[in-house]
């Protein structure tokens, strides 16, 4: 019983395999929508005529969010195996850490110039 079980299970793996995940259409165009609205909101930072870092914030957060959602839908990201996830996605949040980073030491480097020598660069 459990071998033929198993095999009905191995079978069907099988057959899922060979033609592939379904989504619903629905689900496709929802998310058309919400890209939709964020690039609207987006552009109405831009026509509202927000300044300083709040309109900056606010873009790249749309951004983001754009982003975000493009690679899980439409990159199939939602669906996959975890360890194909963190192959992709990991190494660019890292350099963006490590960006972050160096950005930090480069304010830390001008101010200490700053300090010591007095001088602007």
């Amino acid at each position: 019983m459990n071998e033929t079980t198993a095999h009905a299970h191995i079978e069907t793996a099988h057959a899922q395999a060979h033609t592939g995940q379904q989504h619903p259409i629905g689900l496709y165009f929802f998310v058309w929508g919400l890209l939709f609205v964020l690039s609207a909101a987006s552009y109405m930072v831009d026509y509202l005529g927000i300044q300083s870092y709040l309109r900056w914030t606010l873009i790249l957060l749309f951004m983001m969010l754009k982003a975000g959602l493009i690679v899980a839908v439409f990159m199939h990201m939602a669906w996959e195996r975890l360890a194909l996830v963190y192959a992709i996605l990991l190494p660019p949040v890292l350099v963006l850490v490590f960006v972050a980073l160096m950005v930090s030491e480069s304010n830390y480097t001008i101010f200490t110039r700053l300090a010591f020598f007095g001088a602007a660069p």
